[in-house]
């Protein structure tokens, strides 16, 4: 995902966006001990996104407490 998808979402959208990246970066890990194949290219793109996300999070909460200040 890229980030300018990312600001077009509600924070009800992250949220749930985030909540399934972090299943699947749980089920990656899970298929990683148990031996069955995973592509490693994919944990990288999973973190990265939940990395973007939690982002863009924090930059609606900074600009929500700059506005609130104010």
């Amino acid at each position: 995902m890229k980030a300018g998808e990312l600001r077009n979402m509600t924070g009800a959208e992250l949220g749930e966006e985030l909540l399934k990246l972090r299943r699947a970066q749980f089920g990656m890990r899970v298929q990683a001990v148990t031996g069955q194949g995973v592509k490693p290219d994919q944990h990288r793109k999973i973190r990265r996104d939940i990395a973007r996300i939690k982002t863009v999070l924090r930059e609606r909460a900074g600009s929500e407490a700059e506005s609130d200040s104010e």
